[in-house]
């Protein structure tokens, strides 16, 4: 407790000296014996009255013909912000003086992808081995449910041409083409090229 009251007391007297200070260092008004400038006297000029007359006469009137003025154009900026402050010399001309990259090689002749968007419909729900002979449950767009043996045509357009436990092997009917799926269940049909 004595121990409180002893860094109370301390603290106290902080505040005392610091008040003390405070007001000893407070700026005060000066007094002077006659005044420079007294109040309500007027302000001699140095400039002739004419001059002012002018001047005031051109405040008191309203120029319109300034809104009559086109706007002039905006020019641009003349600088770049964005520049760094301290070019490297070297650096630039090694830049400057670098091969250009060769050409990109030509773009392969594009893929027919016709058929991977219409085969993408289909989706794999499973498929049924019975005496030997496989048969694929496919679902068109999620509604009717198309049973898929060797040799069948589904879709008038592909031909199933094998199936396997792993893939189902389809024939494009209009071009020959053999497209192989790998048998996912519940997962779009997309060949692997």
């Amino acid at each position: 407790m004595n121990r409180q009251k002893l860094i109370l007391f301390c603290l106290a007297i902080l505040l005392a000296l610091a008040i003390i200070w405070s007001y000893a260092r407070t700026p005060r008004q000066k007094r002077v014996a006659t005044l420079k400038y007294v109040p309500g006297q007027q302000t001699l000029l140095a400039v002739p009255r004419g001059s002012v007359a002018g001047a005031r006469q051109g405040v008191d009137r309203l120029r319109l013909d300034l809104l009559d003025r086109e706007p002039s154009g905006f020019s641009g900026y003349r600088r770049n912000l964005f520049k760094p402050l301290f070019m490297d010399e070297t650096r630039n001309a090694a830049r400057s003086r670098r091969p250009a990259p060769p050409p990109p090689p030509p773009l392969p002749p594009p893929v027919d992808i016709a058929p991977r968007i219409e085969l993408a419909r289909f989706t794999f729900l499973g498929f049924l081995k019975k005496d030997n002979h496989r048969t694929v449950f496919l679902s068109r767009d999620g509604g009717e449910i198309i049973l898929v043996r060797k040799g069948d045509v589904f879709a008038e357009r592909y031909e199933a041409a094998t199936i396997t436990d792993q893939a189902l092997t389809i024939r494009v009917a209009d071009t020959g083409e053999e497209i192989v799926i790998p048998l996912m269940e519940s997962a779009p049909l997309f060949s692997q090229r």
